[in-house]
């Protein structure tokens, strides 16, 4: 169901005020702590015996086709004012207008699905600080990449649950550090229960944008995403063709895999042009991510997916300046297949910003983000992953129907 503009604005003005006080609540105790006793709300087991999924799905609202135009995405939550995949961040993207939150997964070494960017954790986490995890410092090779650090695959989800989380990227958002530490790794079963409860509470369904990260490489080691992922959807009423989540991949086969599993809607992420997705490498398959956006390509994706994730630069290109160029036919080629576009990623900063929008040298201070999301929105894009949803929820309303430009 789509959104009023005007609703939604109101929560705006006291959001930074209401999430000091929210987010405190959240920080206190684990998830874990907080979690209801009985079953999720707008679950299979809340439905009951009488009402199927699929009929609780039908309840609650319509499918990703009612969602506003252009979405935004809370890149990690709300990751440009907390550190990245906590609940407090995942709290403060709906509290400032998020239409969808998004989640990366990765698993532990007893198979349970955590949220974080990428399974080296050094960076994310305080476990540099734990001299009991200091021996399982390594390195391995992710991706055909050497890296250097802890890994979510050497711990259990009980050694995991020992650490806090942390600002990824503190030079450029020293603000963020005050709140290191105040949250856990949250699992996405947790989320998945936080996800319901909050539905209950606002009174509308908590989207989700769910990615499998690495894919190939956990299979290989014996932990597979896309099977405990689908039973965790299907556990909590998400499994349908109008289940709130979008399922993404960098992967197209995740995406196929998934597509056996459950109903939800798909989308294939895309890198730069000249790179080749990690199971195409893997199966010696030579095509680029330059041939998936061309129309054949396009039109494969579109035989097992709902959508598209390509990087802003394959939209409108970037020169070796760090200016904007001509725009591709991208948007044009893929909504001729039936395709949406969620881009990613919009922030703030100047250090993110293309070269004309960034205002001063500092790299850490805000630029002419609005002038950023007003391009890319003119290219006529279904939404957009950002770190900063306040700022791309008052960007993308000038484009919704309805309003003026």
């Amino acid at each position: 169901m789509t959104q009023g503009g005007a609703a939604r604005r109101t929560v705006l003005g006291a959001a930074v005020l209401a999430a000091g006080a929210g987010m405190a609540g959240l920080g206190a105790g684990s998830a874990q702590a907080a979690e209801p006793a009985g079953p999720p709300a707008g679950s299979a087991e809340a439905a009951g015996a009488g009402e199927t999924a699929g009929a609780a799905e039908a309840r609650h609202g319509g499918g990703y086709k009612d969602l506003p135009v252009p979405l935004v995405i809370g890149h990690r939550g709300a990751s440009g004012y907390r550190p990245e995949h906590t609940l407090g961040s995942y709290a403060l993207a709906l509290d400032l207008g998020a239409d969808v939150v998004e989640q990366d997964l990765v698993p532990t070494r007893d198979g349970h699905l955590v949220c974080r960017h990428e399974n080296e954790i050094g960076g994310t986490t305080d476990v540099a600080d734990h001299p009991e995890f200091a021996s399982r410092r390594t390195t391995k090779t992710v991706d055909g990449v050497a890296v250097t650090g802890w890994f979510t695959e050497d711990f259990t989800l009980a050694e995991l649950k020992t650490l806090r989380a942390k600002e990824r990227i503190p030079a450029l958002r020293q603000r963020n550090t005050l709140y290191d530490g105040r949250w856990e790794v949250p699992t996405f079963e947790e989320v998945l229960r936080w996800a319901d409860r909050e539905g209950k509470r606002r009174g509308r369904r908590v989207w989700l944008h769910v990615e499998t990260k690495h894919p190939s490489h956990f299979r290989s080691l014996g932990l597979g995403l896309e099977e405990p992922l689908a039973r965790l959807l299907r556990r909590h009423g998400r499994d349908g063709r109008n289940a709130p989540v979008f399922l993404q991949s960098f992967e197209p086969s995740s995406i196929q895999r998934l597509a056996r599993l459950v109903a939800a809607p798909r989308v294939v992420l895309l890198g730069a042009a000249n790179t080749r997705p990690w199971d195409f490498e893997q199966a010696k398959d030579p095509r680029t991510v330059a041939d998936l956006v061309t129309p054949g390509g396009l039109k494969w994706i579109a035989g097992f997916a709902q959508g598209i994730g390509p990087t802003l630069d394959l939209i409108v290109p970037r020169d070796t300046a760090g200016r904007l160029g001509t725009p591709t036919t991208l948007v044009r080629d893929a909504h001729a297949q039936g395709l949406v576009l969620h881009p990613y990623t919009a922030r703030n900063e100047n250090n993110f910003l293309p070269a004309e929008y960034r205002k001063g040298t500092d790299p850490a201070a805000y630029g002419d983000a609005f002038g950023a999301f007003r391009t890319y929105f003119e290219q006529g894009i279904d939404g957009i992953f950002t770190d900063n949803p306040d700022t791309g929820l008052l960007a993308a309303e000038a484009f919704r129907p309805g309003r003026g430009r």
